[in-house]
């Protein structure tokens, strides 16, 4: 439960997993992109990509109560959205502590779909092509190399921040958009398993 916010709630995988077997677990909102989604969830969760529910946020606190738990891939991602949702009036909603890599991690249950590159892999793939491509061409035309320190100076400021602007444009390519996310698709999911 190591969170910048003293009041934030965590969820262990261990504890999510046992409310979960026992049949009175909360609902799973899990905000990463439809394409990780697809790639792998916890059985039963609900898809409502972080920029969706920013965006629709009013229109979701009318089918979300105490009783939900957020998650991400590693917990970042899931904390912005138990922030969006506490500034529209649902406050201290768990997140699950590690995301996705520690659910995985916990060997509790994934169900999977097509593989794909989760967003952090591909955020190192770019940055570190760049880097290398810059470098290389730094040789060669003076100034270049400043390209690959433009990209340290972001990843720098990503980590401090906990945001990264490379993750959110690669999130919205079509590789990592999936399926379109659509509000009344993901209303009437919520409903259907309130």
């Amino acid at each position: 439960m190591a969170h910048d916010d003293p009041t934030r709630t965590a969820l262990t995988p261990a504890a999510l997993a046992g409310l979960l077997a026992q049949g009175t677990g909360p609902r799973i909102v899990d905000v990463r992109t439809p394409g990780e989604f697809r790639t792998s969830r916890i059985p039963g969760s609900h898809n409502v990509p972080l920029d969706t529910l920013r965006e629709h946020r009013a229109e979701l606190l009318t089918h979300l109560d105490e009783d939900v738990v957020l998650v991400c891939r590693s917990g970042a991602r899931a904390a912005q959205a138990e922030q969006a949702l506490a500034e529209a009036g649902l406050p201290n909603l768990p997140v699950l502590d590690g995301g996705m890599m520690a659910w995985e991690a916990a060997g509790a249950p994934v169900d999977r779909s097509d593989a794909r590159w989760d967003l952090e892999r591909q955020v190192r793939l770019t940055a570190g092509s760049i880097v290398l491509v810059t470098g290389v061409v730094g040789v060669f035309v003076p100034g270049a190399h400043l390209i690959g320190t433009a990209i340290g100076a972001g990843l720098t400021f990503a980590a401090l921040s906990n945001t990264c602007a490379m993750g959110m444009l690669l999130s919205k390519l079509p590789y990592n958009r999936g399926p379109r996310t659509d509000i009344r698709t993901v209303l009437a999911s919520l409903r259907e398993h309130a």
